[in-house]
C-alpha cells in the first residue's frame, strides 16, 4: 500500500468528519460545546463511549500484549464491571442532582476553592498525559506508513494530527464528539472483526473455528489465582481494573462530560451500564485479535512485538489490501475518538474550573474558550513529541501506571468528600495531593527491595488511601457538617 494511497484514505475519512461537525456545529454556543444542551440520546453516547474507552492504546496495545500477559487482561475488564456499576450508582446520581458542567465543581462546595483547583489541576495533568500517549500512537503509525518515507520529521507528524483533530472539534466541542465517536467506533470494530476474518485462512486448521482455536491456545489462559507476586494475579488485576475505572472514567472530566450530555440521570445509567457490558466483549475480541495476529507472526517469522507488532503485518503487504485500508481508518477511529473528546474537556474543565468563564458575556467566554482549545493543542504537540523520546514497547502499560500517579489524589478527594461528613483545612489540600504521587513513586521504585514483589497498577488504591489517610490530618473539628455530603 503506497504512502499516497494511505493518505487519500486518512483524508477522505477526515472529510467526513468535518462533514459531521459542520451539521452538529451550527449555532453553536459554549452551552453546546460544554454540555450538547443535554439532549444527546443515551444509546448513542453508550456506543461512542465504546470507542472513547478503548482508544488508540486499546487498538494496537492490547493485541500486541496478549504475548507477554496472555489473555490476563480480562481480569481488569471483569473489575471495569463493579467500576462501572459504582459509577452509575454513586457518582452520576451526584453530578446530576448538582447539576455540574465540570465535574469538579463539587470539590467547590464539598471542601472550597483549593481543592476545587487542585481536582481542576490533577485532572488537566492525567488527561494530557492520557491523550499524548493515545495520540503518540497514531503519530508514529502514521510516521512509519506515510510521511517517514517521505523525508517528513516526526513533529511535522504530531502538528498534522492535532491540526486535525482541532478543525473537526472547534465548532460543536462535545455535542460534535458524541456523534463522531458513534462512527469511529463502528469503524474500529469493523477493522478488528474483518483483520480477524482475514487473517483466519492463514492460522485455523481445517475444520477449526475461531473459538476452538483460541480456546487450544497457551495464549488465551485468562485466570491467575497462584502467586499474589505475579503483576497477573488475578486480586491485584480485578481491584486495579475497578478503581482504574472509577478514577479514569467517573472522577475524569472527559468521559463524563459524555454522559452529562444525556437527557436526564436514568438515560445516563441506562448508557452507563449497558456500555460497560458490551466493553467486556468488545475487550475480549480485541484479545483475540493479539491471539490470531501473534499466531500468524509465529507462522511467517515475523519479528516485532508489542505495539509494532499489528501495524507490521496490517501493512505489510503479505494480506489483502484492504486489512491496511481498514486498519488505518480503525486506528484513526480508534485514538480520535478519545483524543478529540479529551481536547474538548481539556478546553472544558480549563474555562469552567480554571478560568471560570461562566462569570464572563457571551461574546467574551467564546472567545476564551477558543483561545483556550487553540491553546491544548499546542500543549498536546509539545507532550507528544517529549513523549516520543521516552516511550516504551507496550503503550498501555505506561498508561495504567502514568493513572496510578495523577488520578490516585482525584481518588482520595472524592472518596473523602463522599464517605465522610468532615470538613479539612482546604488551603493545605495541595500539599497532600502532592505528596502522596511522590511517596508513590518511591514505593514503585523501592517495592522489590523492601517487599520483594514489584507494586503494578494498584498503586493508584495506594495513591488514593494515602491522600485520604492525608485528608484526615487536615480536618477541621470545629467546623459544622457539609450538607452536600
Amino acid at each position: 500500500m503506497t504512502p499516497g494511497l494511505i493518505l487519500s484514505v486518512i483524508l477522505g475519512y477526515f472529510l467526513l468528519l468535518i462533514l459531521i461537525s459542520w451539521f452538529t456545529g451550527r449555532n453553536n454556543d459554549n452551552e453546546t460545546f460544554f454540555t450538547g444542551n443535554r439532549q444527546s440520546p443515551w444509546y448513542v453516547v453508550a456506543f461512542g463511549m465504546i470507542g472513547a474507552s478503548l482508544s488508540g492504546v486499546t487498538f494496537i496495545s492490547v493485541p500486541g500484549w496478549v504475548e507477554a500477559s496472555q489473555f490476563s487482561y480480562l481480569q481488569m475488564v471483569l473489575g471495569y464491571l463493579l467500576g462501572y456499576l459504582v459509577i452509575a450508582r454513586v457518582l452520576l446520581p451526584l453530578y446530576y442532582r448538582l447539576e455540574l458542567t465540570s465535574i469538579y465543581s463539587y470539590l467547590d462546595g464539598r471542601f472550597g476553592p483549593a481543592t476545587y483547583q487542585t481536582g481542576a489541576w490533577f485532572f488537566l495533568l492525567s488527561r494530557v498525559i492520557g491523550a499524548s500517549f493515545r495520540l503518540y500512537l497514531v503519530a508514529t503509525v502514521l510516521q512509519f506508513a506515510v510521511f517517514g518515507s517521505w523525508g517528513v520529521p516526526f513533529w511535522v507528524t504530531v502538528v498534522t494530527t492535532i491540526v486535525f483533530i482541532w478543525i473537526y472539534t472547534f465548532r460543536g466541542g462535545i455535542k460534535t464528539i458524541v456523534y463522531t465517536d458513534t462512527l469511529q467506533t463502528l469503524f474500529m470494530l469493523l477493522a478488528v472483526c474483518l483483520t480477524i476474518y482475514l487473517i483466519s485462512p492463514y492460522v485455523l486448521e481445517q475444520g477449526e473455528s475461531w473459538v476452538s482455536h483460541i480456546r487450544s491456545s497457551e495464549l488465551s489462559r485468562i485466570w491467575f489465582f497462584d502467586d499474589p507476586a505475579d503483576p497477573k494475579f488475578f486480586l491485584r488485576q480485578f481491584l486495579s481494573g475497578m478503581f482504574i475505572t472509577i478514577t479514569m472514567t467517573g472522577l475524569d472530566q472527559d468521559m463524563m462530560q459524555k454522559n452529562l450530555t444525556c437527557r436526564n440521570l436514568g438515560d445516563a445509567q441506562k448508557n452507563m451500564l449497558w456500555f460497560s457490558v458490551v466493553l467486556v466483549f468488545v475487550n475480549f475480541l480485541f484479545l483475540g485479535l493479539g491471539l490470531f495476529l501473534q499466531d500468524y507472526a509465529d507462522a511467517r517469522s515475523i519479528q516485532e512485538a508489542g505495539d509494532k507488532l499489528y501495524p507490521a503485518i496490517a501493512l505489510g503487504g503479505d494480506l489483502p489490501m484492504v486489512v491496511a485500508v481498514f486498519f488505518l481508518i480503525g486506528l484513526i477511529a480508534a485514538a480520535y475518538s478519545s483524543a478529540d473528546s479529551a481536547l474538548t474537556a481539556l478546553t472544558t474543565s480549563f474555562c469552567v474550573d480554571i478560568l471560570r468563564i461562566k462569570d464572563k458575556t457571551k461574546e467574551a467566554g467564546k472567545r476564551i474558550r477558543n483561545r483556550v482549545h487553540i491553546g491544548f493543542s499546542l500543549v498536546l504537540i509539545l507532550v507528544i513529541i517529549v513523549f516520543g523520546e521516552f516511550a516504551s514497547e507496550t503503550v498501555i502499560r505506561d498508561l495504567f501506571k502514568a493513572a496510578g500517579f495523577t488520578y490516585g489524589p482525584l481518588l482520595g478527594l472524592y472518596a473523602f468528600g463522599l464517605f465522610t461528613k468532615w470538613r479539612i483545612k482546604d488551603q493545605w489540600v495541595p500539599l497532600v495531593a502532592i505528596a502522596s504521587p511522590l511517596i508513590c513513586f518511591i514505593i514503585d521504585q523501592y517495592s522489590v527491595d523492601w517487599w520483594g514483589f514489584k507494586v503494578g497498577f494498584e498503586i493508584l488504591i495506594v495513591n488514593g488511601l494515602l491522600t485520604f489517610i492525608g485528608l484526615l490530618f487536615l480536618m477541621n473539628r470545629k467546623a459544622d457538617q457539609n450538607p452536600i455530603s
